[in-house]
């Protein structure tokens, strides 16, 4: 009776570790990303026909809208105002909660060419000009440029940007890299499918294609969910999600257990320097990672 005991109690902590959520497999089946706000309302975009779609934790339907070129969703965290910027378009545009759009920026007639473009707040937005190769502070909503510095990057491969605390994050798909605006490096490191940023107060999260990792002056990246198997993962303020073979799986943030650490990988990441200009040194901890319980 004791190994059928055990099993029980395991397939317990599995169900309650995870949840199914109902949204249809048809409508996930094509996505190329997904978005999770705080409100645990989804975000589907999808590249096939530029659809972007908003549904609630059961599956219905809150808003949609149809793109005519590419757009990068930066974030869905404030739903009233969530920003989209296209590179082909050379636009950034704004839309409310019902997916309906309120303001558009043109950047054909004001800047060159914008590889990447960040809304820092209401107001302002810091752009990545690859023809003069400065990044750009910008006030959209008088029309001035605040501050412009070099910024001579290389923008191969190039999938997000953030800035916080005087600090610029840039993320490719295998690495990702901080600056001062006065583009002094301090932290490079490298990882795998590098997609997006998500700011969460202080804490600064990298969203790849099945994990999600932190970033910590001290540490370095450390992994806090991974599903090796997940084609798409995103997290809020409650929870982890995750498409795995075309369905959605909501796991809580209180009961995804932490795994045995793993063995320190020989390549650390490069902790260049901090803006004080003192050298700051790699620390041997072990990173935790964090893995979703068996489905």
């Amino acid at each position: 009776m004791k190994p059928v005991y055990l099993l029980l109690i395991f397939v317990f902590c599995s169900s309650a570790a995870q949840k199914v959520l109902p949204l249809d497999t048809l409508k996930l089946k094509e996505a190329k990303d997904m978005l999770a706000d705080d409100y645990g309302n989804l975000y589907i975009y999808k590249s096939k026909d530029f659809s972007f779609t908003k549904y609630d934790s059961l599956g219905k339907q809150l808003g949609k809208m149809m793109l005519t070129v590419p757009y990068k969703v930066q974030n869905v965290q404030n739903p009233l105002n969530v920003p989209l910027f296209s590179e082909n378009a050379q636009e950034m545009k704004f839309v409310d909660q019902n997916m309906n759009e309120i303001q558009r920026i043109d950047f054909k007639q004001k800047f060159g060419f914008i590889r990447m473009a960040y809304a820092e707040d209401l107001q302002q937005l810091w752009l990545l000009d690859d023809s003069t190769k400065r990044l750009i502070q910008y006030n959209f909503r008088n029309d001035t440029t605040i501050n412009s510095y070099p910024f001579d990057i290389s923008f191969e491969d190039l999938t997000d940007m953030l800035v916080y605390e005087n600090k610029i994050y840039i993320l490719t798909r295998n690495h990702i890299r901080i600056y001062t605006p006065k583009f002094e490096k301090i932290f490079e490191a490298p990882l795998v499918n590098g997609k997006r940023f998500r700011r969460e107060n202080d804490t600064i999260l990298v969203i790849t294609n099945n994990s999600i990792l932190k970033y910590s002056p001290e540490k370095g990246m450390t992994t806090v969910f991974e599903d090796p198997e997940a084609q798409i993962v995103d997290k809020n303020i409650l929870s982890y999600f995750e498409i795995n073979g075309n369905k959605l799986y909501l796991y809580s943030l209180e009961k995804v257990k932490k795994p045995k650490q793993e063995k320190q990988p020989e390549s650390q990441p490069e902790i260049i320097q901090e803006s004080t200009g003192k050298p700051t040194e790699n620390s041997e901890k072990k990173p935790d990672e964090t893995q979703p319980e068996g489905k």
